[in-house]
């Protein structure tokens, strides 16, 4: 036997003792999925045509509607689905690696039966829907960049929540007193440091439990902003909470690209900021000096200090960082979005962004496609409803969360958060 052909297979036994603590929680999903697009197919299938509109009014490029027949399209879907399905179940049995391509096919194409489905004789404009998708996305990226950053450094961010809500008043309040979004996104990074430092203090300094003091902040400033709400922001609302919005800004021949166009380069300053601050973040973390930090005061802090590192000031900074982060997407809701501030209207977003930090294995560019997963989950309720879904309003209310379940659960794998994160350091 030649050293290549040894070599090879001891590559191979490497390789399947590596995957032989695989378990089957991803075929298992994907059997789930399959079956209830099946029952789409077969047992409640509609007939009709599925009509899917590709142009958009602001682009230049009309590529016009394409319908497809409603029940053949799901049927062939179901089979597909079934057929991936059956690879991962051989795959994880043979103790091979089921690739990333599989969970990745197995979701676009369930969600294209499901729409296809639901649109049976309707219409579906994907430039809206995308459109929708990546509005709804932007303040959960900016939260699991701050949770990416937090838990990288050793601290549990359950305090997201609390970040959006007391940026987005901030936001409101500064924005509408000065009639300038940009003092008004200023504020709103100063608010998610505040609670940040907070969070910092008590479980850095004073060793709280992190979840608990990031569950008393979330009710904190939930009871605050409430009460600021209806004992300020109402009776001056002209004065306090009318804040102006950011603008759209179209980049030029970008903007006009069928479909991709007008949902990516036709967006406003914070979408922009966060295009920017995904790969930033990403580059930071594994190129920098600063990245180096902050991975090795979250993964071993005593191997960090006796090199050094001063785990809780860099910790703490980093805390301060994360919330500023996060603030830019609480700012989102009243700056860029819905356009004034409203008691609760973060509407547990903050932990969603939290199960996309898990999602995405602590990495910032995963945890953001775990985030524009999620904000498509949401854009696809509403597009469901006034589609005139057969699926139950409830349930419609539900898909959202059943997604990061999903996701969490089913798609994850096994996921493994930094080693030092949660635990306090306390040196010597």
């Amino acid at each position: 036997m030649s050293i290549d052909t040894t070599a090879s297979a001891t590559g191979d036994a490497i390789t399947r003792e590596r995957v032989k603590q695989r378990h089957f929680k991803l075929p298992v999903t994907l059997a789930v999925g399959t079956a209830l697009v099946w029952l789409m197919a077969f047992v409640f299938g509609r007939d009709g045509i599925s009509t899917y509109r590709l142009g958009d009014r602001t682009s230049s490029i009309d590529l016009g509607d394409v319908g497809i027949p409603t029940a053949a399209t799901v049927t062939a879907c179901a089979i597909a689905l079934a057929l991936l399905t059956a690879y991962a179940f051989w795959a994880v049995a043979t103790f091979r690696k089921v690739g990333m391509w599989v969970p990745i096919v197995f979701a676009i194409l369930a969600v294209f039966a499901f729409l296809t489905w639901s649109a049976a004789d309707g219409l579906v404009p994907v430039t809206g829907l995308l459109f929708g998708a990546v509005s709804l996305s932007v303040p959960l990226v900016f939260g699991a960049l701050g949770g990416v950053i937090g838990e990288r450094a050793g601290v549990v961010n359950v305090a997201i929540e609390a970040q959006f809500l007391f940026a987005a008043f901030s936001s409101a309040v500064i924005a509408s007193m000065t009639g300038s979004v940009l003092l008004g996104l200023v504020a709103a990074m100063v608010a998610g440091a505040l609670v940040g430092s907070v969070l910092a203090v008590f479980s850095i300094k004073y060793l709280v439990e992190q979840v608990i003091i990031g569950v008393v902040l979330n009710v904190l400033i939930i009871g605050l902003t409430s009460f600021l709400h209806g004992a300020l922001l109402t009776p001056n609302s002209e004065a306090l909470n009318s804040p102006p919005r950011f603008p759209r800004l179209p980049i030029p021949f970008l903007s006009d690209i069928p479909i991709l166009g007008p949902v990516v380069f036709n967006q406003t300053l914070i979408v922009y900021i966060m295009y920017v601050a995904v790969p930033l973040v990403a580059w930071g973390l594994y190129k920098t000096r600063w990245g180096l930090r902050l991975r090795a005061v979250g993964e071993h802090p005593q191997a960090a200090d006796t090199v050094g590192i001063k785990v809780n000031p860099t910790r703490f900074w980093n805390v301060l960082l994360a919330g500023a982060i996060a603030g830019i997407g609480g700012a989102y809701f009243t700056l860029g979005s819905v356009g004034s501030f409203d008691k609760e209207m973060t509407g547990g977003l903050g932990f969603i962004a939290l199960a996309a930090v898990i999602f995405g294995g602590w990495d910032p560019v995963r945890a953001t496609l775990a985030a524009l997963l999620f904000g498509f989950a949401t854009n696809l309720e509403t597009l469901l409803t006034n589609l005139g879904s057969p699926i139950p309003s409830e349930f419609m209310a539900m898909l959202p969360y059943v997604v990061t379940l999903l996701a969490v659960v089913g798609f994850a794998g096994q996921v493994k958060a930094p080693a030092a994160s949660g635990k306090p350091y306390i040196k010597g």
